[in-house]
């Protein structure tokens, strides 16, 4: 058994999950020299909500903060996490958009690209792994890890065979909800070994209180690398604590070979990061506690918690059991899709509805609506001819790739791309996949760097318009 690997999630999922993804690079800048310094297998550093976050609240250039952190940490191998056909936005784009996107982020530093789709459909992956393997990123291609009546153990090996077939080059078991029990753990990992020759990675939060024990388990299945967070951001809806892990395996024969003292140096950066946003309210105590529910209702963390917001708009806070009991059952009339983003948001939206309105589908979200037609990919398990007809009435099912049905759409944005905004290629990609707000925040940036509006900026010292 070879050492087993680690990769550092704080500057990425690890503040997505307790913070709503506000860290800036101010805070991370001070630390990437020291992360560097320890020795990780990777750090994940990009994607997921990172590029959503920067435009919207921090009025940071997401490629540019790519730069950056390759700029500091050479000796890493960076990875991001990939919503295959819906890249970083909220739709499907089409595929030599993606191309071109997983283009970009290789050539701006990316190392390793993991690759996840929701309901995993393997055709809205299948565009993204090509490019990525074209472009020489390594393609970590990921099982949303879920449970239902449909998604055994063997159900997720036969998905990781035909994600080998695919090209994938290490297969992840992405369990966003912190559902996996330590002995599933050790099924799992033991047959995706004997089933598929590739690396096996663990990325299981903390939410339910056992991912280091399933961690643990992983391990002596024969996981070969593990997803942990520094400690003062690790635990709650985060992570195994990276230090905990490192320390737990010394003298071992899965020993990291991580330094302590080294690592030491990170958590002090990290300790200030967590008091600074707990102090200023975005960092939440409760974040960091341990919600064992989720293992009784198979909800994730922060799906639950945004399904008692929504209760509380409607004045019906007392009604949450109903909505819990009624979570599976939509589940089971829409085909069991694996409740991650944005599945979980949409199956978790219906069943509000389903139990304020008082009677089932009275009201039908346009989300919903969609993923019942087929506008996401296949679902698991098969869709009620009758129920589908009834969600979507006269619109007509979508039973192939959805985004066979998207015309190339790379070159319309190049042409309509307004040039006062221009300032590098990348901006094409930033404006596709966040029409309303990338506008704006090409405003605030042009204003920071030029101290007027983009309509008036100095064009001297900037490049060809694409």
């Amino acid at each position: 058994m070879a050492q087993v690997k680690i990769t550092e999630t704080l500057l990425r999922d690890a503040h997505q999950s307790l913070f709503a993804t506000r860290m800036t690079m101010d805070d991370m800048i001070e630390m990437l020299a020291d992360i560097d310094a320890v020795g990780f297998y990777s750090a994940e550093v990009w994607g997921g909500a990172t590029f959503d976050s920067c435009i919207r609240f921090l009025d940071e250039d997401p490629w540019e903060r790519l730069r950056i952190i390759r700029k500091y940490m050479p000796n890493t191998k960076l990875q991001m996490l990939f919503r295959g056909q819906n890249m970083l936005g909220y739709r499907h784009y089409a595929d030599d958009v993606v191309e071109y996107f997983v283009q970009r982020a290789v050539a701006n530093g990316m190392d390793i690209i993991r690759i996840f789709d929701a309901l995993n459909d393997v055709r809205n992956l299948e565009t993204a792994i090509k490019a990525a393997k074209k472009e020489g990123a390594h393609v970590q291609a990921a099982i949303s890890y879920t449970t239902s009546p449909l998604h055994s153990i063997d159900h997720f090996v036969e998905y990781a065979k035909v994600l080998a077939d695919r090209g994938a080059d290490s297969i992840c078991i992405k369990d966003m909800a912190g559902l996996i029990r330590p002995y599933e753990a050790y099924e799992l990992v033991s047959k995706l070994k004997d089933a598929v020759d590739l690396p096996i990675q663990f990325h299981e939060h903390y939410t339910a209180g056992i991912a280091s024990m399933s961690s643990l388990k992983a391990i002596e299945a024969g996981c070969d690398i593990i997803d942990t967070a520094m400690s003062p951001l690790a635990l709650g809806t985060s992570h195994s604590a990276t230090e905990a892990m490192v320390a737990a395996l010394q003298g071992t024969e899965y020993d990291t070979g991580l330094d302590l003292k080294k690592l030491d140096k990170v958590k002090k950066h990290a300790a200030v990061i967590r008091e600074k946003y707990i102090e200023n309210g975005q960092l939440s105590p409760k974040m960091l506690g341990v919600d064992a529910s989720t293992l009784l209702y198979q909800v994730p963390g922060g799906m639950l918690s945004n399904l008692l917001s929504q209760l509380k708009q409607a004045g019906k806070e007392d009604q949450l059991e109903d909505v819990l009991e009624e979570i599976p059952r939509v589940r089971e009339d829409s085909g069991y899709p694996p409740l991650v983003t944005p599945t979980s948001q949409i199956v978790g939206t219906q069943a509000v509805f389903n139990v304020i309105m008082g009677e089932r589908y009275k009201m039908v979200t346009k989300e919903f609506r969609g993923m019942v037609r087929g506008e996401y990919g296949k679902t698991p398990g098969k869709i009620d001819p009758e129920f589908r007809k009834r969600i979507i009435g006269d619109a007509e099912p979508i039973d192939c790739r959805p985004a066979d049905l998207i015309e190339p759409e790379l070159e319309k944005l190049k042409a309509e791309f307004p040039q006062k905004y221009y300032e590098q290629e990348e901006d094409i990609l930033t404006l596709a996949m966040f029409p309303q707000i990338a506008p704006k925040f090409f405003e605030k940036r042009a204003a920071k760097k030029y101290g007027v509006d983009a309509e008036h900026a100095d064009r001297e010292n900037k490049v060809h318009p694409v």
